[in-house]
């Protein structure tokens, strides 16, 4: 079976063309995705049907064999797969996943990748949120001993955005497994660590739902974004500075989210007999 490898600011993930959704059983996914057992991955792209609703379908696995409803790194990475493919040119196309249909545009000769990522909502029953129904926005959170002020946004999978300046990676590994499985978030979430830098530009540390610490990620990239214009501390566009590189994201007054960054193919190969035996 045959496997691509694409990173986008070093989350990488692995297309597997051939596979099926039967076959890509979470023990699967696990084993296929660990580092020292496994090819390695922060997750796997499942090429399927977009039915009557896109042009190309798509399933997300986290490593832990999760499906993530959306992923910008993930969109953006299979985007560039399927230019590579020459099943997309440089023109505008949609791709349908669990969290709604998307519409990508590869650029550059496919350096770069835009994505529509869709309108963020900070609706409790959106997200979805346990507790009365409201907008969750810099709402007081207790958790080990500190008092956190927390966003919450979807783009059709669940963010927590916490303000905190600065932003530590130490703070993510701490604060985030607890986040990610708080009795809020009955769907678990994923979480940002947000400083401000200035009106245009903001870092995060992200910790996501499934995956853990993560170099960088679209959706999360998204999300902060979206929070920070909300809370009024950035105006759009802003850019995202992550430990694996940089991504823009405009927000519209609607705060429909667009998203442009990089995505870049690593490497071919395929899963050896031995392993797929293991698999079965």
């Amino acid at each position: 079976m045959k496997y691509y490898r694409y990173q986008a600011l070093g989350n990488d993930y692995l297309v597997l063309p051939s596979a099926t959704v039967e076959w890509l059983r979470p023990q699967v996914v696990q084993l296929i995705c660990h580092r020292h057992f496994g090819v390695g991955s922060d997750g796997i792209l499942l090429p399927v049907s977009g039915a009557s609703q896109a042009d190309f379908g798509l399933r997300i696995y986290n490593p832990d064999g999760s499906q993530a409803e959306k992923s910008g790194n993930g969109l953006r990475i299979f985007a560039r797969y399927l230019f590579d493919q020459k099943l997309v040119d440089e023109s505008p196309f949609t791709v349908l996943t669990p969290g709604g249909v998307v519409r990508c545009e590869v650029r550059q000769g496919g350096r770069m990748v835009f994505v529509e990522m869709g309108r963020a909502s900070f609706s409790s029953l959106d997200i979805p949120v346990n507790g009365p129904v409201r907008e969750v926005i810099n709402e007081p959170l207790g958790l080990s001993g500190r008092l956190l002020r927390i966003t919450a946004v979807t783009l059709g999978n669940p963010h927590c955005v916490v303000t905190m300046p600065p932003a530590f990676r130490e703070t993510a590994y701490e604060l985030g497994p607890q986040l990610e499985n708080h009795a809020m978030f009955p769907n678990r979430t994923n979480v940002q660590f947000l400083q401000v830098l200035d009106r245009h530009r903001i870092f995060i540390h992200i910790w996501e739902r499934g995956v853990g610490y993560t170099l960088a990620s679209g959706s999360s990239s998204c999300a902060a974004a979206a929070a920070a214009v909300r809370l009024g501390l950035c105006d759009s566009p802003v850019q995202v500075e992550m430990p694996g590189g940089n991504l823009e994201v405009t927000v519209s007054q609607a705060y429909d989210l667009t998203l442009l960054g990089p995505a870049r193919q690593v490497s071919w190969g395929e899963l050896s007999p031995e392993l797929l035996a293991e698999l079965e």
